[in-house]
């Protein structure tokens, strides 16, 4: 594991949220696993995913563009770790730079678990490797993206 000391100085190593959604956790995992439902909720609010492809299986690759309100296009790639469904889901992602070099990368767990009315989304975030200098300056949103994607997620299975 290599992890820079700018990163590890901002706190950024880690982000952990929890969520609870009114919707089954067979329809919640497969919102994150089906390229055509994740398009429509992945990223911060106001992104869109014009790329959105994913193999989900294990060893299977993501690749996502996500497009920011104001056009600037956030290219990210990802394989599958886990895929215990609808219980658990693994990934690690990797933002990429202009030259389709990664950034960092960010092991992600997904915890799918029945609850009252619905499912609770437990979300651990981990930044695993930095090779960028810009890193800090991007994982510096990780927690209000994730924030933010889980309050699509949670607005997108409400309304299936």
């Amino acid at each position: 594991m290599v992890i820079e000391g700018s990163v590890m100085e901002a706190a950024l190593l880690e982000v952990c949220l929890t969520r609870r959604v009114a919707a089954s956790p067979e329809v919640v995992f497969a919102a994150w696993i089906d390229q055509k439902q994740l398009a429509k909720w992945w990223g911060p609010k106001g992104f869109t995913n014009p790329v959105c492809e994913v193999d989900a299986r294990i060893g299977g690759a993501m690749l996502i563009d996500m497009r920011s309100p104001d056009g600037v296009v956030y290219p990210m790639t990802g394989r599958f770790v886990t895929i215990d469904r609808p219980h658990k889901l693994v990934f690690v992602t990797a933002a990429i730079d202009g030259a389709g070099k990664p950034m960092f990368e960010v092991l992600n767990t997904v915890i799918f678990d029945a609850a009252r009315g619905g499912t609770e989304i437990s979300l651990a975030a981990r930044v695993i490797k930095t090779a960028s200098a810009d890193a800090p300056r991007y994982l510096a949103g990780m927690s209000q993206g994730w924030c933010q994607s889980l309050d699509r997620l949670t607005e997108f299975v409400t309304v299936l």
